[in-house]
């Protein structure tokens, strides 16, 4: 019997170096107090020289694999969602599992930029749902330091590297109300140049990072609030069902504002944006793992993640934990 694809693991990497706002002071014209009150951000890790996407994405998944109490070749698929992949290919998910040790079933990666978390959850249910696979390991990694203008004090000063991973399974939950119950996921392609990288494979170079924040925040409240709704309308719930949002991680005045217009206190968020900064596809996943770490997520809750990101794509997905 097809189950529904339950959480069973989760964790988070990420790297040894921490960059405090301080140190932007020596290059640029910005303060620690300038980059908090617009960002809420206060610190962020920066992979070292040498440690890419797939290296983060791998202690991710280690530390999920074993919250899960699974080993590697218990996993029948990896999903990464990522924008910065090591190589233009193969894919990072297939570097992880190499790295993990696993021999068999299969591994791919998404690409939804800061909303690309979501759309590898909602690909993992799919599979799952359908019976293709019965455990998915679906893990966001990013190392979005690699494509900062570092001359560019708007966006150069958001950005963090990091990796969270989660473990799906699926499960009967008959007597459990458990589980992926809805997602909704959307794009508009009209609104490329809001947030994009100048660079690619077309370019032959690997480019830097351009967005129109004030564009990009009005757009994001917004719709941040009706996927996420929406969302819950499609499990047959409200708001008030909800015990958590774990948003994406880009500004904490998105984050509240996203909390505000959904009728909902932050003492209903996990905040991790401070510490973390904008880690894009990885943010979620982090949030969740540091969230059950500090005793926040409990088995039981009503989970509620939206993102949005280049494209811009967004959506939202309905957890009970």
């Amino acid at each position: 019997m097809t189950g529904r694809a339950v959480v069973t693991g989760v964790g988070h990497y990420l790297p040894e170096r921490v960059v405090p706002n301080a140190e932007f002071e020596a290059t640029l014209e910005t303060s620690d107090d300038w980059i908090r009150s617009r960002s809420g951000i206060e610190r962020r890790h920066f992979a070292a020289d040498g440690e890419t996407t797939s290296d983060l994405a791998i202690n991710a998944a280690r530390a999920a694999l074993a919250d899960a109490g699974i080993d590697a070749n218990d996993v029948d698929a990896i999903i990464v969602a990522t924008s910065t992949a090591d190589l233009t290919f193969p894919s990072a998910a297939t570097m992880v599992q190499a790295g993990l040790g696993m021999t068999s079933g299969f591994a791919f990666d998404v690409q939804a930029v800061c909303a690309g978390f979501v759309y590898a959850l909602s690909n993992a249910n799919a599979l799952i749902v359908s019976g293709q696979a019965n455990r998915v390991l679906v893990i966001g990694a990013e190392t979005f330091s690699r494509i900062m203008d570092w001359s560019d004090r708007s966006t150069c000063v958001l950005f963090g590297d990091g990796a969270g991973a989660l473990v799906l399974e699926s499960q009967d939950t008959a007597e459990q109300d458990r589980g992926i119950l809805s997602v909704d996921l959307n794009s508009d392609g009209r609104y490329k140049d809001l947030l994009y990288v100048d660079g690619g494979v077309s370019t032959q170079t690997t480019g830097h990072l351009r967005m129109q924040g004030n564009q990009v925040f009005r757009h994001a409240v917004e719709k941040l609030a009706k996927t996420a709704n929406t969302a819950l309308e499609k499990a047959g719930l409200s708001a008030q069902d909800v015990d958590w949002i774990v948003p994406h991680q880009a500004n904490i005045r998105i984050i509240q504002g996203t909390a505000k217009k959904m009728g909902l206190s932050m003492d209903n968020v996990v905040v991790t944006v401070q510490d973390h900064g904008n880690t894009s596809a990885a943010s979620i996943p982090l949030a969740l793992s540091v969230g059950k770490a500090r005793g926040q997520i409990k088995q039981g809750d009503l989970i509620v993640t939206e993102a949005i990101g280049g494209g811009l794509a967004w959506g939202a997905v309905v957890i009970r934990w």
